[in-house]
């Protein structure tokens, strides 16, 4: 029941959050713990969109149906494994820190981003790709300069969304010790320095805020006619 006592002791928690800790050593930590977080998402994305466009090229049918399936099976037990899962999986086997986040979001993200491209591979004019087999050029030059440009955009507006995406989850990740803010944040609410885990809180809003703001705007050039 929520009682006078319980909206009391519900304060005194909540006002043990403010003010916040401003204290320049502290910032340093965490706007380390910032840096860490952008790189742990960055590569992760990375890796993802590069292992993603690799198994996107036998699940779109370009090698057979056989194949297709079989690597459709692969995107779909990445990413239904959750990031937690994989990042607690990966601190166990890689040890903890920002390696195992990074591994992380590379496994469930290449699941998520293999599946999106092999989707827009499929959906791709084919008459550039067309032109060039006919032209006497390899598949491969015809993929690089038939089908790839068709779709780049694409592939790219998908890979900064899903970046956005795992900026949070970066931050959420260290909780099972794979670096960055969240683990920041963990050990400060285990020793109860309310303080600054609410610096770190802040700072997890503003780097949201300003990946947001960065990749829309990116999204937007990429758009644009002259993009």
């Amino acid at each position: 029941m929520l009682t006078g006592a319980a909206l009391a002791s519900m304060a005194d928690y909540f006002g043990a959050f403010f003010p916040l800790d401003l204290s320049p050593v502290w910032l340093v930590k965490v706007a380390w713990g910032s840096l860490e977080t952008v790189a742990i998402s960055a590569l992760g994305t990375l890796l993802a969109a590069l292992a993603g466009l690799l198994l996107a090229l036998p699940a779109s049918g370009r090698y057979g149906q056989a194949c297709a399936q079989l690597t459709r099976f692969l995107l779909n037990a990445l990413r239904s494994v959750p990031e937690l899962v994989w990042a607690t999986l990966m601190a166990l086997a890689a040890g903890l820190g920002p390696f195992a986040g990074i591994l992380a979001l590379a496994l469930h993200t290449s699941g998520v981003l293999g599946r999106l491209f092999a989707e827009a591979l499929q959906n791709a004019p084919p008459r550039p790709r067309d032109a060039l087999l006919e032209a006497g050029a390899p598949a491969a030059a015809a993929f690089l300069y038939g089908t790839l440009p068709e779709v780049s955009s694409q592939l790219i507006a998908y890979s900064l969304y899903r970046w956005e995406m795992n900026i949070r989850m970066a931050a959420i990740l260290g909780f099972v010790g794979a670096g960055g803010l969240g683990q920041l944040l963990y050990v400060e609410l285990s020793l109860f320095h309310y303080a600054q885990a609410s610096t770190v809180i802040a700072a997890m809003l503003l780097l949201s805020v300003a990946v947001d703001a960065g990749s829309a705007w990116l999204r937007r050039w990429l758009a644009a006619p002259g993009g």
